[in-house]
């Protein structure tokens, strides 16, 4: 462990502390180290878990910085970090006991930039936070990436379930320009001076849009209460990436940029994988056959019971052949999950398969009207 802080907003609930949908490749949990009682419990998944999964984790080692928020305790506690092992067990991995008084603490970093609300729908402790953070803009931009704030955002809102509970999400815009524009393109020797350091070709994958300035996106976030963390970034190249509970990010220019958006706040807010299995990835081995993924809109079949099983029709067989591509039918269609076998989806197609259905299957709307409603308790 490097360093603590105290910021100086919490966003999340004060009423719901425990976590009891357990998603995530992780897991925080805070005891309190008097009475050994949990307080406190949240899952999340990082970048540094799906660089495991390719093949250059085999023959180099790496590490990724991350950072960890909690709520800000009254007495001494123990914060510990447990993974989810290939039998799909939590193990423990780090533990450490936290004094509040501790003068370690850092405060929270100076307030360098404005942040504006964009929309402010109520108390953020019974809300959904969005910080958007901009990568890419320069200081004459700031007010092209307030508007493609509103113009993703919209599009967002448009689509069930986020339709019906936008008066749910609180939105804050961090004012903090790049001196460049764009994102750095290696595989086109193109590299570019952002605030963030977002780079395309994320293991070796032309699409994938990321970062690795964890502890810097983390400081910007800590500017406003925040939930979830959005950087749209400003280049026309088509791209984005989501992990849960990490970061969401999407490039603003491409056409498909609405679509993409939104995809990606299905893995970075719901927790929803992806359910596509013909595209090019760098991840090998990502799913095991032999367990049921945390994720709630893919199985394997090990306990599909745990999944969408209630909201089969009556006689659905499983797996579900594929009769009428345009149907909207709830079924358990095999390939997912980055392969074309062992696998399964609920839908034929979704906005996590993807950009062209306008909304996402009803299996992914539950699981999101799910997480909305948690996060607003």
């Amino acid at each position: 462990m490097q360093s603590l802080k105290k910021e100086a907003f919490w966003g999340g609930s004060k009423n719901v502390l425990i976590d009891s949908l357990a998603y995530g490749e992780f897991m925080c949990k805070v005891f309190n180290d008097g009475t050994g009682k949990l307080i406190y419990s949240r899952g999340f998944s990082t970048l540094f878990q799906e660089w495991q999964t390719t093949k250059e984790a085999s023959e180099v080692n790496k590490s990724f910085t991350q950072s960890t928020i909690i709520p800000f305790p009254k007495e001494t506690v123990r914060f510990e970090i447990y993974e989810r092992n290939q039998k799909a067990e939590m193990i423990l991995k780090f533990s450490v006991k936290i004094n509040p008084a501790d003068y370690f603490i850092q405060p929270s970093p100076p307030n360098s930039y404005k942040v504006d609300s964009v929309q402010i729908s109520g108390d953020p402790a019974h809300s959904v936070d969005i910080v958007f953070i901009p990568e890419g803009y320069t200081e004459k931009q700031m007010n092209k990436f307030k508007s493609d704030i509103i113009r993703l955002t919209d599009s967002l809102f448009a689509v069930q379930p986020f339709k019906n509970y936008r008066n749910k999400f609180n939105l804050y815009a961090v004012l903090a320009p790049s001196v460049e524009e764009g994102a750095d393109l290696p595989g086109e020797n193109i590299w570019r001076n952002t605030i963030l350091n977002s780079s395309f070709y994320t293991f070796d994958s032309e699409r994938y849009l990321t970062t690795l300035d964890f502890w810097k996106v983390r400081d910007l976030a800590a500017l406003a209460p925040c939930d979830q963390v959005y950087i749209l970034v400003n280049t026309e190249k088509y791209g984005g990436g989501g992990i849960y509970n990490h970061y969401n990010l999407t490039s603003t220019g491409d056409d498909l940029s609405p679509q993409v958006f939104i995809h990606e706040f299905g893995h970075g807010f719901a927790g929803l994988g992806d359910e596509y299995y013909d595209s090019v990835v760098s991840y090998t081995d990502f799913y095991s056959p032999e367990i049921e993924p945390w994720e709630p809109n893919l199985t394997t079949l090990v306990n599909f019971s745990s999944k969408w099983k209630n909201m089969l029709a009556p006689g659905t067989p499983i797996p579900t052949p594929v009769k009428d591509k345009s149907s909207q039918m709830i079924g358990v269609f095999e390939g997912g999950g980055y392969v074309a076998k062992g696998v399964y989806r609920p839908a034929f197609d979704c906005r996590m398969k993807s950009n062209r259905p306008d909304a996402f299957c009803k299996v992914c709307q539950k699981s999101i009207e799910l997480m909305i409603l948690t996060i607003c308790k």
